[in-house]
């Protein structure tokens, strides 16, 4: 076993996954965190990582470097995505990161953020009818995936996400319809775009944060519980259901519901428009939850 720590960087969260991981294909999770550091923060509107965004985001370095230590992982891989790819000031993060934890930040193209998620995605799916579309919906872009039995054979990135269509169109506490009606429509017009054969597909599977707590609210579940998230298997009608409900609260009643981060709750209606527009291109009747993403494919890229 090869004991290795990954970081995912994105637009919303930072989060750590120290696990030992065998030649034979078997993982064990030692530690798994997240923190909601928004580092995202305005970078749509003013192309550059806000300063107070950073050190957020710092602080969340050095608390994870201590954990990798103490836990002793032999090799880490830190991956930097959307709201880095999209700032001037990149190079003032990647020096606070090499500085923090020895390693300089891999920003990953979004053809290299969806092989990434495909590869954590699909490891240990259950049998499921081929080619597979997994959706990786983040806070600055969401990555599309088309794959089959376990290899990822068409891939592309969009730039919507949670952070960025709220920041860019969600401005009222709930959204105004006029709101909601053209974010679904800027969706839409990315996806016009899109070349990869979505309606073909016959397996959907969805990853990140954006889509488990869709899943946790579909589920009604008292709290937030990843072991029944984890391979739930939803009805795109109950998603859609959940979708408008999402849309139709506020903040604060967002924030109340027992399996919300609250550092999620002001941007996951724009998550949830995104997750709605895909699942309508698609045509399948049912989604596939998964807490195994990008993360997990960080960390076997390390093998």
């Amino acid at each position: 076993m090869t004991r290795v720590a990954a970081i995912d960087c994105g637009t919303n969260s930072i989060r750590l996954l120290i696990a030992d991981l065998g030649d034979d294909g078997t993982a064990q999770d030692v530690v798994r965190r997240m923190e909601i550091v928004r580092l995202g923060y305005g970078v749509d509107r003013t192309g550059r990582l806000d300063d107070a965004a950073l050190d957020r985001t710092f602080a969340a370095c050095d608390a994870y470097a201590a954990q990798i230590s103490e836990y002793g992982a032999e090799r880490l891989r830190f991956v930097a995505t959307s709201a880095t790819r999209d700032a001037s000031n990149a190079a003032d993060f990647a020096a606070g990161v090499q500085e923090r934890l020895g390693v300089a930040p891999d920003v990953a193209s979004g053809a290299e953020e969806a092989a990434l998620s495909f590869a954590g995605a699909a490891r240990d799916l259950p049998d499921v009818d081929q080619p597979v579309l997994v959706i990786d919906l983040g806070g600055g872009s969401t990555e599309l995936i088309v794959g089959r039995d376990g290899r990822a054979e068409g891939a592309l990135s969009l730039d919507v996400g949670s952070v960025r269509m709220t920041e860019r169109h969600l401005r009222d506490d709930p959204p105004t319809l006029g709101e909601i009606e053209s974010c679904a429509a800027d969706v839409d017009a990315a996806l016009d775009g899109v070349e990869l054969e979505l309606g073909a597909v016959r397996t959907v599977v969805g990853v990140a944060g954006t889509i488990t707590t869709v899943a946790a609210a579909a589920l009604d579940l008292a709290e937030y519980d990843s072991e029944r998230i984890h391979h739930a298997r939803l009805s795109v009608s109950r998603v859609r259901q959940v979708g408008a409900q999402i849309l139709a609260a506020t903040v604060e009643q967002r924030r109340s519901w027992p399996y919300m981060h609250p550092g999620r709750a002001d941007v996951i209606g724009g998550g949830a428009l995104v997750l709605d527009r895909v699942l309508e291109r698609t045509g399948v009747a049912e989604m596939i939850v998964s807490e195994h993403d990008i993360l997990d494919g960080i960390a076997w890229s390390l093998l």
